[in-house]
Formats: C-alpha cells, sequence, structure tokens
C-alpha cells in the first residue's frame, strides 16, 4: 500500500479540512473565479484547482470520488463532445438531428457490445463497474446542472434545439465504434484487385499496399472476390463506425432520401496517408543514457484534428490513487501519462482484429444461411429508434451471424455478408483497459495489468522511477489457423479463429541493453521472434518515422528533455531523402521549369520547415504528380485505378530499382516529367520566383469544429481556430498528414515528455485547448502553442498547482 505525505497534505489543503491550510489556498487561487456546486453522488466535499493552462487537478477525499469529478469536469468542459459520441456510439442520432441518421444509428446499434454485462465488467477488474458508474454519475450531475441554469448549457444545443441526454454506466464499455481497426475494408479492397485483375493481381496489390513482413495474398478456397459487394460493404462499414458530420441538408431533411447517407460520415480510407497518420511515436531512454540519470518518456500519439481536442487532460487525487496525463473525455481514468511511480505512453500495434464473412443463403429461406452443412437462422433483434420529426419510433432489424453483425444482404443472389471484429468481444472496450494499469507500480504489475487491455492493438512504453525502461504489445491478437486474414472468407465454418493468442507469445523488451525503445506504429516484432510469421497483422504505417527517431536517439549519448521536444518537432522526411537523391543522376533537363525543380531539390535534406521552399514543391510532387506517373505506366489502366495513388515504400522502391517494372530511361522520364508538372503547380499556387515558397503558405493547421457547415461566417471564426503555417507531413516525426488542399488533417493530438522521477519538470502539451466551449478562455489558448512548437509543464506537485492555479471548484455533497 502506497503512503504519500504530500498526496495527504495536498488533500487536506485542497480539501479544506484545516482552517489555516484552506485559508491559504483561498487567498491565493480565488480571484474572483471560484465555482461552488452542490450535487448529488458524490460522498464527500472535493476540490478542483484549474491551472492557467486549463487543467483540471481534482482533489477528493475517496477514491470514487476522483473519478466522480472527473466525469463532472468532462462535462463542464466537453458537454458538447461527449453527448455527440455517446449519441454516435448508441445509434442516437436520429432522435436529434432527423431522418437522415437513421440509416448509421443502425449500423451503430450493430456493433455494439451485446454479451453479459456482468462477465463484460470483470474483464477490466473489480472495480471497472463502479468506477464506470461514477464517471457518469458525475456527468449527469453536471448534466443536472444546465438544467437549473440555462447558460451552463454549451452553445452547440441552444443552436440546435436540443439537450444532452443522460449517461448509463454500460454505455462506456458498450459503445465499440472507435477502435480504429480498419482491416476489415482493406480486405473488401483486396478482393476488388483480385476480382478486377486477372493478370497478376498479386503484383498489382503489392504496389497498391505494403505488407510487412512481405506476403501474396491468397482468395478463399470457395470465395469468388467478384461477389463481394465492394461499395455496400464499406458503406455499412462507414456507417459502423466514422465520425458523423452535420450539414444544413441533413438536419432539414424530412426523409432519409433528401440526403446522401454516406456524405454524413467522415470516412477513412485506410489506403490514405491521413489514415496511416493515425499512429504515434513513442519512446523511453534508460537514465544511463540521459542527462539527468532519469528515465525520459515521450509520446505523441496522432489523430484526426478538431475543434474540440481529442484529448482531454486530468490530475486525479484520491487515497490510493494519483494519476496525471491525457485520456479521451468520454472515459474513465487516463491512458498516457504518470501516476507518480510510473510513466506509461502508447502507439497503434496494428495487430489484425478484423474478417469480413461471406455466406450462402437458403433459396427457400432467405433468414438462414450455411454454416458446415447446415442451414442456420440469423438472429434479428427488432429495436425502436427515435427520430425527430416523427410522433413514433421507427421499428429497425439488426441482423446477426454466429460471426458477427450483418453488413449486407442480396437475396437476389444467394448471399450475405458480416463482420467478425474482436473489438466487438468481452473485454474489448476500446482505451477502457488503461483503468488498470494506470494505477500499476512496477513492471510486473504493469505487465499483468496489461492483460485488460482488448482493443485497438497499442504499443506501450513504460519506466519507473527506479530507473526500469520497457515495452510490451497490448491488444488480443486473432489466431487464424489457416489463412492470412487479408481477404474476405467463406462463412461456412472452414475459416475459424481459434480464439486469441496469449500476450505471451508476443516480445517484449524490459531494460534493454542499448538503452532505449522506440516505436513509431512500423512492424517491430524482430524478425527471429516466433510472432513474426504468425499474422499477427501485414498492414503497418510506413516506418520513415522509426528509423528517423531510432537514429537520433541513438547518436545520442547524453539525451535531455530538450532532445526529446526536438525528436517529436522533427520535420525530416525520410522518403524525401530517398526520393530526391534520384534527381541527382537523371539526364540534364532540357526546359527551365524541370531544370528549375532538378535544381531547387537535389541537393536538399529533406528538413520540411515552415519556410522551405524545397518542401512546398517535394509534397506538391509526392501527393499531386510523382505517385500516379509512375503508377500509370508500371501497370495497366483497370490495375491503376485500383492502386490509387500507391504505396509510398512500394513507389519509392520502384523508383529505385525499377527493373521489372520499367527502364531506367522511363523511370527517368517518371521523375523528370512529373516534377515539371509540379513545378508549375507550385507557381500557380506560391508564385514564379522560388525563392517565395514556403511550405507553410500551403501547408496550414486549422482546427475546424464540426458543426462548421452549419455555420455563418462569424460563427465560423468563433468556433474555428486557426490558420497557421505548418511544418512536417505524414512521413516525419512530427506527424501533419494533409487533405487535398494542404489542410491539416491529422498529427500529434497531444504531446508528452515525462522527467520521471521528477515530475514536475514533465512537459504537454494538447491543442486547441482543453475546454471545448467557444466562449472559454482554454477554447483556443493552446494551439499557437501547438503550432511554434511550444509545452507546458505538467505541473503534480501540490506546490507546483497551486502556483499556477487560476480557478477552483468545490463540489459538495446534497444533504438533502
Amino acid at each position: 500500500m502506497r503512503t504519500h505525505r504530500l498526496h495527504a497534505l495536498a488533500w487536506a489543503i485542497s480539501l479544506g479540512l484545516t482552517a489555516a491550510c484552506a485559508g491559504t489556498l483561498h487567498a491565493q487561487t480565488s480571484g474572483g473565479n471560484d465555482e461552488s456546486y452542490t450535487t448529488a453522488g458524490i460522498e464527500k466535499p472535493a476540490k478542483v484547482l484549474i491551472d492557467k493552462w486549463g487543467i483540471s487537478h481534482i482533489y477528493a477525499n475517496t477514491f470514487y470520488d476522483a473519478f466522480y469529478v472527473q466525469g463532472f469536469m468532462a462535462a463542464r468542459d466537453r458537454l458538447w463532445q461527449i453527448d455527440t459520441w455517446r449519441k454516435r456510439g448508441l445509434g442516437e442520432m436520429a432522435k436529434d438531428f432527423g431522418p437522415a441518421y437513421v440509416e448509421g444509428d443502425r449500423m451503430a446499434r450493430a456493433v455494439l457490445f451485446r454479451g453479459d454485462m456482468y462477465r463484460e465488467w470483470l474483464a477490466y477488474g473489480s472495480d471497472a463497474k463502479r468506477v464506470a458508474e461514477v464517471f457518469v454519475a458525475g456527468v449527469n450531475a453536471y448534466i443536472d446542472q444546465t438544467e437549473k441554469d440555462a447558460s451552463l448549457l454549451p452553445e452547440e444545443f441552444r443552436m440546435l434545439g436540443y439537450k444532452p441526454s443522460k449517461w448509463k454506466a454500460e454505455d462506456i464499455v458498450r459503445i465499440r465504434h472507435h477502435g480504429l481497426t480498419l482491416n476489415a475494408k482493406n480486405e473488401i479492397d483486396r478482393a476488388e484487385v483480385f476480382c478486377k485483375i486477372k493478370k497478376d493481381p498479386v503484383r498489382v496489390d503489392w504496389l497498391r499496399r505494403e505488407t510487412v513482413p512481405n506476403i501474396d495474398p491468397t482468395i478463399a478456397e470457395g470465395l469468388d472476390p467478384c461477389d463481394v459487394p465492394f461499395a455496400q460493404l464499406k458503406k455499412a462499414y462507414d456507417l459502423a463506425t466514422a465520425t458523423p458530420k452535420f450539414s444544413k441538408e441533413a438536419i432539414k431533411a424530412t426523409t432519409e432520401k433528401s440526403t446522401n447517407i454516406a456524405s454524413l460520415y467522415n470516412v477513412i480510407d485506410f489506403n490514405s496517408d491521413t489514415a496511416r497518420g493515425f499512429g504515434s511515436n513513442n519512446w523511453v531512454i534508460a537514465g544511463e543514457r540521459t542527462t539527468t540519470g532519469r528515465p525520459i518518456l515521450a509520446n505523441d500519439p496522432h489523430r484526426s484534428h478538431g475543434a474540440p481536442s481529442l484529448r482531454y487532460i486530468s490530475h486525479l487525487n484520491a487515497p490510493g490513487l494519483s494519476v496525471i496525463g491525457a485520456g479521451e473525455p468520454f472515459l474513465p481514468g487516463i491512458s498516457i501519462g504518470h501516476n507518480g511511480t510510473i510513466g506509461f505512453g502508447l502507439t497503434r500495434f496494428y495487430m489484425d482484429q478484423e474478417d469480413v464473412y461471406g455466406y450462402e443463403l437458403n433459396p427457400d429461406n432467405k433468414s438462414e444461411y450455411k454454416y458446415k452443412g447446415r442451414w442456420e437462422p440469423f438472429k434479428v433483434i427488432t429495436e425502436d429508434i427515435d427520430v425527430k420529426g416523427e410522433s413514433a419510433p421507427r421499428k429497425e432489424n439488426i441482423v446477426f451471424t454466429r460471426h458477427g453483425p450483418l453488413l449486407y444482404k442480396d437475396d437476389a443472389k444467394n448471399q450475405a455478408w458480416a463482420l467478425r471484429a474482436a473489438w466487438l468481444d468481452f473485454g474489448m472496450a476500446p482505451y477502457f483497459g488503461s483503468m488498470d494499469y494506470m494505477r500499476a507500480q512496477n513492471w510486473d504489475q504493469f505487465r499483468a495489468a496489461m492483460n485488460r487491455w482488448g482493443a485497438p492493438g497499442e504499443n506501450q512504453v513504460f519506466a519507473d522511477k527506479n530507473g526500469d525502461i520497457a515495452w510490451m504489445p497490448g491488444g488480443l491478437t486473432v489466431n487464424r489457423p489457416n489463412w492470412d486474414g487479408l481477404t474476405p472468407v467463406p462463412g461456412d465454418g472452414r475459416y475459424e479463429w481459434a480464439d486469441y493468442r496469449s500476450m505471451d507469445e508476443l516480445p517484449s523488451e524490459h531494460n534493454p541493453e542499448k538503452g532505449y525503445i522506440v516505436t513509431a506504429n512500423e512492424n517491430n516484432i524482430p524478425p527471429d521472434h516466433p510472432a513474426y510469421k504468425k499474422a499477427i497483422g501485414y498492414e503497418w504505417s510506413n516506418d520513415s518515422r522509426a528509423k528517423r527517431l531510432k537514429a537520433l536517439i541513438a547518436k545520442n549519448d547524453k539525451s535531455s528533455i530538450e532532445d526529446s521536444k526536438a525528436w517529436q518537432l522533427d520535420t525530416t522526411s525520410l522518403p524525401a531523402v530517398r526520393l530526391v537523391a534520384l534527381l541527382k543522376n537523371v539526364p540534364e533537363p532540357t526546359d527551365d521549369d524541370t531544370r528549375q525543380g532538378v535544381n531547387l531539390l537535389k541537393n536538399w535534406d529533406g528538413n520540411e520547415t515552415v519556410e522551405s521552399p524545397e518542401a512546398a514543391l517535394f509534397e506538391v510532387w509526392l501527393s499531386r504528380h510523382l505517385r500516379k506517373a509512375l503508377v500509370q505506366p508500371a501497370v495497366d489502366p483497370d490495375a491503376a485505378k485500383l492502386v490509387g495513388q500507391g504505396d509510398v515504400e512500394r513507389i519509392i522502391q520502384v523508383l529505385e530499382k525499377p527493373e521489372g517494372w520499367l527502364s531506367t530511361e522511363a523511370r527517368d522520364t517518371v521523375l523528370t516529367s512529373s516534377l515539371k508538372q509540379a513545378v508549375a503547380q507550385t507557381k500557380e499556387k506560391l508564385g514564379q520566383d522560388p525563392k517565395d515558397w514556403q511550405w507553410g503558405n500551403l501547408h496550414q493547421a486549422v482546427f475546424t469544429h464540426p458543426l462548421n457547415p452549419i455555420l455563418d461566417k462569424a460563427d465560423k471564426e468563433r468556433f474555428n481556430v486557426g490558420k497557421w503555417p505548418l511544418a512536417g507531413s505524414a512521413y516525419t516525426p512530427l506527424a501533419a498528414s494533409y487533405n487535398e488542399n494542404f489542410q491539416l488533417q491529422s498529427g500529434a493530438s497531444y504531446r508528452m515528455i515525462l522527467d520521471v522521477g521528477n515530475w514536475d519538470a514533465s512537459q504537454v502539451i494538447n491543442t486547441p485547448g482543453q475546454s471545448g466551449n467557444v466562449n472559454s478562455k482554454h477554447y483556443r489558448d493552446l494551439a499557437p502553442l501547438w503550432v511554434g512548437g511550444q509545452y507546458f509543464p505538467l505541473v503534480y506537485s501540490m506546490d507546483a498547482v497551486q502556483a499556477n492555479t487560476e480557478t477552483t471548484i468545490n463540489l459538495s455533497p446534497d444533504e438533502r
């Protein structure tokens, strides 16, 4: 049992348990910014100190009260965001936004957890249910406050004329749409390649998507890839999992037919640079390799950007609990941070947790499908979906096979298709598995706690104040005994999961001799490890970030916090370094634009700074011209449509060694002709003189509110945050992938660097702010810091918290 003398004093001071201490705290922090609430559900008085960066430091007298207050504060800061997340996840969008969202609601309900709740709660630990109950009680308590005082209700509710819904504890673990696995869509895309390309589809797919280790995908016996309804399956998957969008047409619609349903969801193309930007960087460095003699742990998870931020920073203090860091505002606890003894951080580990199954229907009874030679009935659940503007709920059928939710059924062809997803199983609520590990006190406890982490697959790095550093992947890994998981398979019983693999089958490191560990979503399973060829997963992020970071860290014998900052902000693109090297050997260009482009890029170091003219030209070249210029001559026109831009690593490999694809002369023509086009386009965008070009004048950060499409000009300026010039790209450690207009789409949602053991020296940044309330000073205050590569201290000790406190919130029990 831990005892923290400092934390005991902190509770006494912050909760006003002694008159002298309470008076001192009040004098230091009130400044007219105190708030007081009397709420039902809290056991004892609690206090929240909000620092100058908007972080809530919670001091509670009981363990469970800390999570109650966390829920209350999450609602205070992010009520519209978490209410929308809940409605999307439970399939309740149509109730407040109209019939355009009914189809999405039906599919969202198809991917809810529907198993035994007693077993589900136990999967996360003995106190997980109670923690969830008090967290949602805190959320609901703040909703009660908005009913007493309408001014507390965020503007979005008033703008659209509805109110937030109350939460239930099971909402937290039943909602599963946010696991970000996405492999099912790539299975569908790969099946389309095998259907439409009769000559060497494996070669075409190789160019389309890198697999690590390299594998030649195969089509399962008994499945015709041309039977796969590509568009319908991807639409159903997106309706189940994608983030909803808003439009004036959808909200005003009186029927589904009056709007484009697919346009209402932020569809993720798994093969896009943006989707591959849903990664992260993390590393941990042993004390013998740092300037302080203490470990350093760094983490910057990459996700889609918007306003408000995905991440929410909390500091929870109570008897037996003192954790600080980032999580997601709709979940209790934290997933990235420290507890005063250990630090932890995560990146995606791309294990394959999904499969698409196809079925033969009974021609005499379309409510049955064939399984192991017999006809088996679909399971049908009829649910009521409330729809805005309609007096009675709609009856919608949610259909399941033994493998999972039905995605599509074609009675005319006697076919049906369903999704099997590990994240629909027990104990797989995304990110809720952190409840156990955030309280671990050493590596053995942390490793044991990771057995409760189900989804998504993550690389967890660890460091403690005793000097230990470590890494392990977390997540339930599917055991496929007779196929690779890269294409759809028949659901007739021949392709079944053999349960999940033991965590012990995955590699790990503890105090490695080299003194550091780096992960960045690459396949980091050692090639000589048995798991490397066990179909854990084949579709990983490009390894450029990982290679760059490992090189930077390896060459530093003694690293500092400032070094880790520089590495998180590093803007060197290794794909750029490799590609511009090819320009040194092309024939002398005969036209001015090509000559200008070659001379500008051929000796460039690949550093994509805001001011760089080379970066501006290179990114226009890579993203708009070079890739398609290589794909078109490398494969036939039908294949080129399926390959699209092609995988960056595969494109570079072909250009570096064109044999078997192109002649050297044709390769050089691809390079120079596409570069000529890129120079012309860059001149159109940035002017005729390359001296005036700057990457930041193209590549810009704007944090857009989800309601942007329905806002007028004045409200757009209030709710959207930015524009700022931005460095980096999808392939730099400072990850910053962009859309067709070069506007930032995804990157570091949160940056953290822990000075393990000297916790107040730790540095973080969130963006655009801690608050989701547009009128709060903390709605946009962190965005300029984030864009400028700045951080603020993640204050932890009571002295440091008090010194930076701006607002105090008091919560007390309702004694009635």
